[in-house]
């Protein structure tokens, strides 16, 4: 069974393991102060939000997400970040995930829920391809700093 809720103080070295095991799949390092400023964030759970998924095995899978105005209709639910641990994978536990956060934003009366990943991720676009459709946008950005 997958539970999913929210963070708790005793979950932080799980959480950051986790957090650190999606920016190392995305060839990101993130300094120690900011997994200390996004913990934070997530306990206030003020603007920016996180889950967890439970299992009898402990936390195996995470996700962050927040709600953003849209210039075209009510708000939208960007879901931001999403892994699951190696050994919990094919079990449902990201589609619990998904799951969730699409209820939080329903209830949060958003318009959709969104989310980007990696083209080489094939792995989660086989449950991305299950559980959403795929737009024709790219994405761009400009690096700030």
């Amino acid at each position: 069974m997958i539970a999913i809720g929210p963070l708790e103080p005793p979950d932080r070295p799980r959480w950051q393991q986790l957090f650190e095991g999606y920016n190392t799949f995305y060839e990101r390092t993130l300094p120690d102060r900011t997994y200390d400023e996004k913990w934070q964030a997530f306990l206030s759970d003020d603007r920016i939000h996180a889950l967890a998924a439970r299992t009898e095995d402990g936390i195996v899978g995470i996700t962050h997400f927040l709600r953003h105005p849209s210039t075209s209709g009510p708000d939208v639910c960007y879901l931001q970040d999403l892994f699951t641990a190696p050994e919990a994978r094919g079990r449902g536990v990201g589609r619990a995930l998904i799951e969730a956060v699409t209820a939080w934003a329903r209830q949060q009366r958003c318009a959709r829920v969104y989310w980007h990943t990696a083209e080489h991720n094939a792995t989660a676009r086989g449950l991305y391809d299950q559980v959403a459709e795929k737009t024709p946008f790219l994405h761009y950005r400009i690096v700030l700093g």
